[in-house]
């Protein structure tokens, strides 16, 4: 079902936030770990960088779907089966909310990466993705007191979108930015779309 999503009612936002990775990552040559890489929706976009793309995922099924487009193999993302300092370039797209400590993820990150090597994370901004999130009066979105909770939880503004099915880690805005920071990853840029 996912797969089916991805690439069909939410194309147009895969394909945004593709175009922004790309924007952000930029051409390179070597391995990109494609971390989360769910399907493997990203993998056409980092060749196309110039990157070779390899997919990393916990979900064996959603695997089936992304060995037709990368090699990919089964793991944690808080502990990769990857040598230390042994990537170029690390990709994490729209998973943050899917993984319960993304700040050890972006320690894992920091290990696996060579000096001076690249991570991209593209998620959606933390204060629109909750149930916390009001958008019955677009344009405007409401947010309430719950945008401090941390915990899982499959309500969403959206009954028919991915995280009513899934669920969802919140992470809001300041936990997402120190964990990078703590992780010993430096912020080089920022990008909205």
């Amino acid at each position: 079902w996912y797969e089916d999503y991805v690439s069909g009612r939410a194309e147009p936002y895969t394909r945004r936030s593709g175009d922004l990775l790309a924007d952000l990552l930029g051409a390179g040559a070597g391995t990109c770990l494609d971390l989360c890489c769910g399907t493997g929706v990203r993998a056409a976009t980092l060749r196309a960088l110039g990157w070779t793309p390899f997919g990393v995922d916990l979900s064996r099924g959603q695997l089936r779907h992304a060995a037709g487009r990368m090699p990919v193999a089964a793991g944690d993302a808080a502990a990769l089966p990857l040598a230390t300092g042994s990537l170029p370039a690390v990709a994490c797209s729209l998973a943050h909310t899917d993984l319960p400590d993304y700040a050890a993820v972006l320690r894992e990150v920091f290990r696996v990466l060579r000096p001076g090597g690249r991570f991209v994370h593209v998620g959606v901004h933390p204060c629109f993705v909750g149930a916390f999130a009001d958008w019955s009066q677009r344009p405007r979105v409401f947010v309430d007191e719950r945008y401090a909770d941390r915990s899982f939880t499959t309500e969403a503004w959206d009954p028919s979108g991915v995280r009513a099915r899934v669920g969802a880690w919140h992470v809001p805005l300041a936990d997402l930015l120190n964990g990078v920071t703590a992780a010993g990853l430096r912020l080089v840029r920022a990008a909205e779309s």
